[in-house]
């Protein structure tokens, strides 16, 4: 009879400690957030914080995420602010989740004030957001993980700062502006070997830069720093077109071949 008794004790605990294992969610693991997203943890947690509460995470400055920050005056209020990042990619459902390299999600200061969480590389910021900061000029865009560490390389927080440096609604009348000329580069690859020669091209900054490649196998084209990509075809001419609004050096490469097409030098 005892035996029998202690028997039903085991079984019964045996029940409910699986209901309550596979009944119980994991800790932040939210509706379309992998289990790898909720228990994730790269780097190294630091006791040091952001400024604004959250602590650093660091990791090596090698494939660290990396962000800029750009803006400019909206036509009818505010500010359109444009993020660009490298090693990095938005992950607004596992928001909450575990910390995993390369993903996250933004935050932007107006002078080291907390403004707004932004999931994506464009976000608009109207006035009325920033009267209520106190109308600072400083924007800074910084990097986070899904759990709101803040990723940092050296002990410091990745981010970007940004001046808004005119009042947008008090901005001066749209003036029609001189056309672009631009600069148009035309380039071939054919077995293995690019037409011209890779060299390097001085354009200045806000010009229209046109990429015209033709490859004789498929391959894709990159532009990196400012990370446009576009398929090549083979025997097809791809053209490839976007604004030099960043200065520096850039590398124009084939990713599949891994051949160096020109460098642009924006000034």
């Amino acid at each position: 009879m005892c035996r029998s008794v202690a028997a039903l004790i085991v079984a019964a605990a045996l029940v409910l400690g699986a209901g309550a294992c596979g009944g119980r969610a994991t800790t932040h693991h939210k509706p379309g957030t992998s289990h790898e997203q909720a228990t994730g943890s790269v780097g190294r947690l630091l006791s040091s914080d952001d400024g604004s509460g959250h602590r650093l995470r660091q990791v090596d400055a090698e494939g660290a995420p990396e962000v800029t920050v750009a803006v400019r005056p909206d036509s009818e209020d505010g500010w359109n602010v444009h993020l660009s990042v490298r090693n990095f990619r938005f992950t607004p459902d596992s928001v909450g989740g575990g910390a995993l390299l390369g993903r996250g999600h933004a935050r932007l200061f107006l002078d080291g004030h907390p403004l707004a969480r932004v999931y994506g590389t464009w976000f608009h910021l109207p006035e009325s957001l920033l009267r209520g900061a106190g109308s600072g000029t400083e924007l800074t865009a910084r990097l986070y993980a899904d759990d709101h560490t803040a990723w940092a390389v050296g002990s410091k927080p990745v981010q970007a700062t940004t001046a808004l440096t005119a009042t947008p609604t008090t901005a001066p009348a749209t003036i029609p502006a001189a056309p672009d000329p631009g600069i148009t580069l035309e380039i071939s690859v054919r077995d293995g070997k690019v037409s011209p020669a890779p060299g390097r091209a001085e354009i200045k900054k806000g010009r229209t830069v046109r990429l015209k490649v033709r490859s004789d196998h498929d391959d894709t084209l990159h532009v990196h720093g400012y990370d446009k990509e576009a398929r090549l075809p083979a025997g097809r001419t791809v053209t490839l077109t976007f604004t030099a609004d960043r200065t520096g050096l850039f590398e124009v490469e084939t990713h599949e071949s891994d051949l160096l097409l020109t460098q642009l030098v924006v000034r």
